[in-house]
């Protein structure tokens, strides 16, 4: 994700507030405050509670043995299903950074050893009225799928909502490419993506209008074909 470098200086009072759980107070590198975040297989430790409104980079370490993603969550409907912003893939040992412009308001930082699930959630309270921003689309959920010899699973009884938008995701179990298509109710591919063996892919669609979309997955001996009613 794109950033603006240059020096800072974190107010005294967010490092006070960022003491107790492995605050990063003062240059991070980036226009805003950096906070750290320690992810394992099972905790996910955010240093601060409370920020300001702004820009502010999490450096995440993954201190566990499986790789992780961290994801950020706004408020839907009285549950924390809005992904604001995300950084996937940081295998164990390694650290990702994840930047973004966060308004006044409740999150949750969610952390996902495995990179699947609803992850481990920490609960961050944002102070302020600046408008968040990630510079990446937001989207409302995902749909996580999985392609294997046997077959395409991950979507039974899934459907959704005109105009939501759904990041969907493919891991690839087979023994070759495929190619993850996203088809609209009038035959139109509106996002694709290869996804190599062993990895996953995504793409971000919004579903503009109600009708039934296709899921393909292409590559292999068959053509895989799924529909998603959308109303």
């Amino acid at each position: 994700m794109p950033s603006h470098r240059r020096a800072l200086v974190v107010p005294a009072l967010l490092c006070l507030l960022a003491a107790p759980v492995l605050a990063a107070c003062g240059d991070s590198g980036t226009d805003g405050v950096s906070v750290a975040v320690e992810a394992s297989d099972d905790a996910c430790k955010v240093g601060v509670s409370v920020l300001e409104a702004g820009p502010v980079t999490f450096e995440v370490t993954n201190k566990g043995s499986k790789v992780t993603e961290v994801y950020v969550y706004g408020e839907q409907g009285g549950e924390f299903t809005k992904v604001i912003s995300e950084v996937e893939n940081i295998g164990p040992g390694t650290s990702r950074n994840l930047s973004v412009d966060l308004g006044g308001g409740n999150y949750e930082v969610a952390c996902k050893p495995g990179q699947t699930g609803d992850g481990i959630r920490s609960k961050l309270t944002v102070s302020g009225d600046a408008a968040g921003d990630t510079g990446e689309p937001a989207y409302d959920r995902e749909i996580e799928m999985t392609v294997a010899a046997s077959g395409l699973t991950g979507l039974d009884g899934a459907n959704a909502k005109a105009d939501e938008t759904i990041e969907f995701k493919l891991q690839n179990d087979t023994d070759g490419t495929r190619e993850l298509e996203i088809v609209d109710p009038a035959g139109k591919v509106v996002a694709e993506v290869e996804v190599d063996k062993g990895a996953e892919g995504e793409v971000i669609v919004e579903l503009a209008e109600a009708g039934r979309w296709t899921v393909k997955v292409e590559g292999g001996p068959e053509e895989i074909e799924t529909p998603l009613p959308v109303s």
